[in-house]
């Protein structure tokens, strides 16, 4: 399965990957390391995930829990395609609005 991460997606990533390095310094590179893994995971099983209601994506929308930087991808399909369309803080009130 392809995989595409849109740019919204990807400025987050960064955004929060910055912030992992600059305050855990004993595991720097864990957000990217987990952020890795669930897109592997996804090229296998594009289904993967809870449903969650999104209003402007022409797909269903699914979230999956990154447990140890307790961030949360979402991501949508589109034919044969999975598109990364956020990464998100789990501890936040609300989620993105797609």
């Amino acid at each position: 399965m392809k995989i595409r991460v849109s740019g919204r997606a990807r400025r987050e990533a960064d955004r929060h990957d910055a912030w992992w390095r600059a305050n855990r310094a004993n595991a720097p590179d864990l957000l990217i390391r987990e952020l890795l893994h669930v897109i592997e995971l996804l090229q296998d099983n594009p289904n993967l995930g809870a449903l969650y209601d999104a209003t402007h994506f022409d797909g269903p929308v699914r979230r999956v829990l990154m447990e140890k930087t307790e961030r949360h991808v979402y991501h949508g399909r589109l034919a044969d395609e999975v598109i990364i369309l956020a990464v998100w803080g789990a501890r936040r009130k609300r989620g993105p609005k797609l």
